[in-house]
């Protein structure tokens, strides 16, 4: 299996674990969004808290020229880790969600 379905597997085996998640306090679900096309991989929570809705992005990575991009991530111990656990090297890794000019100190790549 080449480098980049590898990733692809790995992204979507960590990413499903999240849509078994359950939150105590509101009657949310995560919904997987995947275009296997474009690369894009999003979590999506959408639900209720009492009478306000709720739907933000949980999860957001792209892969762009061979790299991971963590675009947006709103766990609560950060996805990053978790990609690198799995086997996708860090330099292989942007923290897109950071300023390029800070990415540089994250210790995974800078783009």
């Amino acid at each position: 299996m080449d480098k980049l379905e590898s990733y692809r597997n790995i992204i979507r085996k960590i990413l499903g674990s999240y849509l078994n998640i359950t939150y105590a306090n509101a009657n949310i679900r995560n919904r997987a969004a995947f275009d296997l096309e474009s690369d894009q991989y999003l979590i999506i929570s959408e639900g209720w808290d009492n009478k306000k809705h709720l739907h933000s992005c949980l999860i957001h990575i792209e892969i762009i020229h061979n790299k991971v991009w963590i675009q947006c991530d709103n766990t609560e111990n950060g996805i990053a880790n978790e990609l690198v656990e799995a086997g996708i090297p860090k330099e292989d890794i942007v923290l897109g969600f950071h300023e390029p000019n800070v990415r540089k100190y994250t210790g995974f790549a800078v783009a």
